[in-house]
């Protein structure tokens, strides 16, 4: 079973709220490991999969390689969620888009630089997904 991401992060409070406030995610547990880095699990309802934000004191200012990785959450109202992101000055980076077979996708960045897909759904269109993916299991 696919248990967690890691990702690194520069502040990990900034980030902790930037993901609470955006996408409704909870901190679960906050740690250091044994070698010093400091962890904090963030997880949603109802999901067995976790973002581990991970913030290491020997590496507090790192880079991003261009366009190797991306997370991607659904959100109810495409048009909604980006205008209220732009408002509290979260970087847009591609403006809502019409998918194929309906619903919209946005890019936003979080305060790491790393990319966000935003993704909603035609009625009915998420609920096929999910039932196609636990065919699958």
């Amino acid at each position: 079973m696919f248990l967690h991401t890691r990702i690194k992060v520069r502040d990990l409070d900034r980030s902790i709220a930037f993901y609470s406030t955006h996408f409704h995610m909870v901190c679960r547990d906050r740690k250091t490991s044994p070698r010093g880095s400091q962890l904090a699990f963030m997880t949603m309802p109802g999901s067995p999969t976790e973002l581990e934000l991970a913030y290491l004191p020997w590496d507090p200012d790192f880079s991003l390689p261009e366009d190797i990785f991306h997370l991607a959450f659904r959100v109810e109202d495409m048009h909604e969620a980006v205008a209220a992101m732009r408002k509290v000055g979260v970087k847009i980076t591609e403006e809502p888009s019409d998918r194929r077979g309906g619903g919209n996708m946005a890019f936003i960045e979080d305060p790491d630089g790393y990319e966000i897909e935003l993704l909603s759904y035609a009625p009915g269109e998420y609920e096929a997904l999910q039932k196609e993916i636990a065919a699958v299991r």
